[in-house]
């Protein structure tokens, strides 16, 4: 077999056309920084070497991300076909891409994780390595996530060393894992190398959310995002990020501006890539205004349909459930659980243990039967970091408990849950729901310098907020007491 080119990581990419190397290895850059144009790179890849198996294979995987499940999978079975005759490492990573865009997430993850062993140095391979532990393994579920992806990075840290992308996903792996001060050290280290990777400054948008600090991270993530290209991989979730921040600060207007412009399904490219972007900023906004989102829920729903049979990756379905419940879509929860029982009776595990009752408390919260949702997503709590995804992504399961103990006056529930929250961030939400919860139990005393704690802390708020509503009503209950 005749030596092909390397890549910058020194793998054998399978090609001997230097043509057809170069264009590749410029879409794996695009690729890991999550910039785009990556997959015009693939394609001309191929046109200069029609049996370029890795470009075939990098091709689905981006295709995959883009929620273009036809396209994937023609592009993976064609590398699975042409890497029959080609090296080891072309196979092992043909076949990880194979198995994982086919639905088999825990074989593809167990194959990467084989092929790593061998092949520390294949940076795509570890990319996909972290997305199935990322995505749940596609509807697999690790328990042990996100220790185990830190444990994977750190298995083959001594192949890259400071080498910006996979700086990137280091940064990713230890904020997950609560190591605040060293994932921004990573993400920042990243970004001097390469200031336009996505994957790193996303990776300090999370610190700063999950350490509270909410204006210093939409600073931050204002300003990076501008140069970045709106047709990125990552523009939308950032976009969310950003908005997140905005919900954050009390800034419900810069979050419906933010929505409309940049995250809503009629101005986004139609796909299921982005569905819990938009579920989750719609269903917030409801949840902390009590009233629904001055957007139309019904175009979420729609670009959720993909979800109604209850099948694939329970991160995505459990968003979909939002669109569902927020639609005031019943019947089509209804046919959501139906399957995910089936789903899990074929012995899917994560979608009877975890995603079940989890879209089951979705459903009984929609019809303001708070106690019995708060009975379903309670005990799966500690178990929702199954799903996959990140910890501010998964936070919206845990509010919507928080807000059903609150509904359903359970209010010694949530002051331990947001006792415990509070202590490892701050935040001027937690803070109000801490006071609602106090000035209903009648200790009026603490629910006053909640109140006080939240006017400081949201005085930059939109006035108009429904939440600041409640704080007159609060301070009145609590002197009254």
């Amino acid at each position: 077999m005749q030596k092909g080119f390397e890549d910058r990581f020194g793998v054998d990419l399978g090609t001997t056309s230097a043509k057809a190397a170069q264009l590749y290895s410029e879409g794996v850059d695009l690729a890991l920084s999550r910039n785009f144009g990556s997959d015009a790179k693939y394609l001309a890849a191929i046109e200069e070497d029609e049996d370029f198996a890795t470009a075939y294979a990098s091709l689905a995987v981006l295709r995959q991300h883009a929620g273009q499940q036809q396209e994937a999978l023609q592009a993976a079975e064609r590398a699975a076909e042409l890497a029959r005759s080609q090296s080891r490492r072309v196979q092992g990573y043909a076949d990880t891409v194979s198995l994982w865009v086919g639905g088999e997430g825990r074989k593809a993850y167990s194959r990467v994780r084989e092929h790593l062993r061998e092949y520390p140095n294949d940076a795509m391979a570890l990319n996909a390595g972290h997305r199935l532990l990322v995505m749940g393994c596609g509807a697999a579920g690790v328990p042990n996530y996100p220790p185990e992806l830190l444990e994977m990075l750190k298995g083959v840290e001594h192949a890259y060393g400071e080498e910006w992308s996979f700086l990137g996903n280091f940064a990713f792996a230890h904020h997950e894992s609560g190591l605040f001060d060293d994932a921004l050290r990573y993400a920042e280290r990243s970004l001097e190398q390469r200031p336009d990777n996505g994957n790193a400054s996303h990776s300090v948008a999370h610190v700063y959310f999950e350490l509270g600090d909410h204006a210093t991270g939409q600073s931050f993530l204002g300003e990076w995002i501008q140069d970045y290209d709106r047709r990125g991989p990552f523009f939308v979730h950032l976009s969310w990020h950003h908005a997140l921040f905005q919900l954050a600060l009390g800034r419900y207007e810069n979050v419906l501006g933010l929505y409309g412009d940049a995250i809503r399904p009629s101005v986004v490219s139609k796909n299921t890539s982005s569905i819990a972007d938009s579920c989750s900023i719609m269903w917030r906004m409801q949840l902390y205004g009590d009233t629904p989102p001055a957007m139309p829920w019904q175009e979420v729903r729609d670009q959720a349909e993909f979800a109604g049979a209850g099948r694939g990756p329970g991160f995505g379905i459990a968003h979909a459930a939002f669109a569902f419940a927020g639609s005031g879509d019943d019947e089509g929860l209804d046919r959501m659980i139906e399957g995910l029982r089936q789903y899990g009776a074929e012995g899917n595990a994560q979608a009877a243990e975890v995603t079940l009752p989890l879209v089951k408390g979705i459903r009984a919260f929609s019809r303001g039967d708070y106690a019995k949702s708060a009975s379903l997503i309670a005990p799966i709590q500690g178990e929702l970091v199954r799903l996959g995804g990140s910890h501010a992504q998964r936070e919206v399961f845990e509010d919507t408990l928080l807000a059903a103990y609150l509904r359903s006056e359970q209010f010694d529930k949530a002051e331990d849950l947001l006792r415990a929250r509070l202590n490892q961030r701050t935040s001027v939400r937690d803070t109000l729901w801490l006071s609602t919860a106090q000035v209903s139990t009648g200790d009026g005393e603490a629910a006053l310098k909640g109140v006080d704690s939240v006017k400081q802390g949201w005085k930059d708020a939109d006035p108009g907020s429904p939440e600041l509503a409640r704080l007159d009503s609060i301070a009145a209950r609590a002197s009254t007491g």
